[in-house]
C-alpha cells in the first residue's frame, strides 16, 4: 500500500513540476514542435517514467536532469532566435512542393515526401485537385502549408523571403532568377546594408524591406 501512495505521490509531483518546466520553457503547440523540443519532451518523459517506477531512487536523482534540460531548452531557444543559421541546422526550413500548380517531384525525393503525404494532405484541407494549388510549403514540423488560387484562378505573388537577419536567401535569387549582385545594388539605391536588414520579400517585381532598427 505505501509503495502504491509512493507511486501516486510521485506521479502528482512530476505533473506539477513537467508543467511548471514547460511554462519556463515557452508556449508551443505539439504541431510547432522542432527537433530539439521533440527530443527535450521524449527524454523528460523516460526520464519521468523511470522515476516513477523506481520508487527507491530520490526524486533528486530525475528533478536535476529535468532541470538541466529545461535550461538548455530555453538556452538553445535564444540561440535560434539570434541565429539564423544555428535555427536553419536545427530546425530546417520550409521547401516548395507545388508551384502554380505543378509538382515539385525533385524537392518531394529530396525530403522524402511521397504522393501519398501530400494527397493525405490535401484531403485534410478538403482538396481534390492539385490544379487547385498555387503554392505548398513543406514546414519544418512536417506539416504542408497550402495556398489555393483565387476564384477565376487569379495568381497571386507569394512574399519570397529574401533576406532573413541579415542572411541572404540564396534559393529565392535563383528561383525569381537573380542574383547577389541584383539585390545588393537594389539595397544601394536604397542605402541599405544587408547586415542592417531584418527581413526583405520580394512581391509583384519589388523589394520590401524591415529594417533592424524599425523591431
Amino acid at each position: 500500500m505505501s509503495e502504491i501512495l509512493i507511486v501516486v505521490g510521485r506521479t502528482i509531483f512530476f505533473y506539477f513540476f513537467i508543467i511548471f518546466l514547460y511554462r519556463l520553457m515557452g508556449k508551443r503547440e505539439i504541431g510547432q514542435l522542432g527537433i530539439i523540443d521533440l527530443i527535450v519532451s521524449i527524454l523528460m518523459a523516460e526520464l519521468v517514467a523511470i522515476s516513477i517506477e523506481n520508487t527507491n531512487e530520490s526524486l533528486w536523482q530525475t528533478i536535476i536532469p529535468l532541470t538541466i534540460l529545461g535550461a538548455l531548452e530555453i538556452l538553445l531557444a535564444f540561440i535560434s532566435i539570434k541565429s539564423r543559421t544555428f535555427r536553419t541546422f536545427f530546425g530546417g526550413k520550409p521547401s516548395l512542393i507545388i508551384c502554380n500548380g505543378k509538382v515539385n517531384y525533385h524537392e518531394m525525393i529530396k525530403q522524402r515526401y511521397s504522393m501519398d503525404d501530400l494527397l493525405l494532405s490535401m484531403r485534410q484541407k478538403s482538396i481534390h485537385d492539385i490544379r487547385e494549388i498555387e503554392y505548398a510549403f513543406l514546414e519544418p514540423n512536417g506539416k504542408l502549408s497550402i495556398f489555393q488560387y483565387k476564384p477565376f484562378r487569379l495568381r497571386s505573388s507569394y512574399p519570397m523571403p529574401l533576406i532573413l537577419d541579415g542572411e541572404i536567401n540564396k534559393k529565392t535569387l535563383q528561383f525569381i532568377k537573380k542574383d547577389k549582385n541584383w539585390l545588393l545594388k537594389e539595397l544601394a539605391q536604397k542605402r541599405i546594408m544587408v547586415a542592417n536588414v531584418f527581413y526583405a520579400f520580394y512581391k509583384n517585381k519589388k523589394i520590401y524591406i524591415i529594417k533592424k532598427s524599425e523591431v
